[in-house]
């Protein structure tokens, strides 16, 4: 797995990003995001309805980050700037995880965690590579067009590690599942045996908690232990999801043991 050496996290590239750690996973943080933001979640201990947290979050992020200004602005450009939140991003990569909206959260995971993407509408097999040129110029597109991006995401990711800590307490694991049409493009780490198999992931990666959706999206379908601290987004983190329904789940990547799941059908 690429690693850019550097990150923003409690633990380093390489161990984030190592079967290892999904063996045994810690709490991951990203620097100074939670002590900065403390209002909001010592606000949401004291809140027992998810959904209610939830709406709790989305009013926080529109205040913090002036959202709901984006009509005053004088300019089309300003409002852009902040009509184009975290949630457009989230709604881009529903879409296209390899639109500009995908190179910013593929991008959020390299800044913060460290771990370099290995897929971006090409096979990036370098930070030479024109593939990477590419993913780091529709980075940059997608990144001018809102106010503080990654900033934003930082406080996503607290957040819904927060809300799982609340949800799945006690909880280390999430079983996902994976459904692609081109398993052998996939870089195999390691043949464990007949069905199971160490499979390294672009740095960020979809997955779903339920099987039979996963059967929708390729002939090969990859079951994972994913450590609930790699979890970046789930579906129902937020009320009224634009994933809702799909149990959808974005997770941080690198080298994931992985059991291919036989049709029945």
């Amino acid at each position: 797995m690429l690693s850019s050496g550097f990150n923003l996290c409690n633990l380093p590239p390489w161990v984030i990003a190592s079967r290892h750690f999904n063996d045994n996973p810690h709490p991951l943080e990203v620097q100074g995001v939670r002590p900065a933001n403390r209002f909001l979640f010592e606000k949401l201990d004291g809140i027992a309805s998810a959904e209610e947290r939830g709406t709790v979050f989305n009013d926080y992020m529109s205040v913090k980050f002036q959202l709901h200004h984006w009509q005053a602005q004088q300019t089309d450009t300003a409002r852009k700037s902040l009509k184009n939140s975290y949630l457009r991003y989230l709604r881009g990569w529903m879409m296209d995880s390899n639109s500009v909206e995908g190179a910013v959260l593929k991008g959020w995971v390299e800044s913060r965690m460290g771990i370099v993407p290995t897929f971006h509408k090409a096979r990036i097999g370098g930070i030479q590579s024109e593939s990477y040129y590419t993913y780091v110029m529709d980075r940059t597109a997608g990144s001018k067009r809102t106010n503080a991006i990654n900033s934003q995401l930082d406080i996503l990711y607290e957040f819904c590690q927060y809300e799982q800590a609340r949800r799945m307490a006690g909880e280390r694991w999430i079983t996902l599942y994976r459904g692609t049409f081109d398993a052998d493009d996939y870089d195999v780490v390691e043949e464990l045996g007949k069905r199971e198999k160490i499979v390294r992931f672009n740095n960020l990666v979809s997955f779903t908690s339920v099987e039979e959706r996963a059967w929708e999206f390729g002939f090969t379908v990859w079951e994972i232990r994913a450590p609930l601290s790699k979890i970046f987004f789930f579906n129902d983190l937020l009320p009224n999801s634009i994933m809702k329904g799909e149990g959808e789940y974005l997770v941080i990547g690198g080298e994931y043991r992985v059991r291919q799941i036989m049709c029945t059908i």
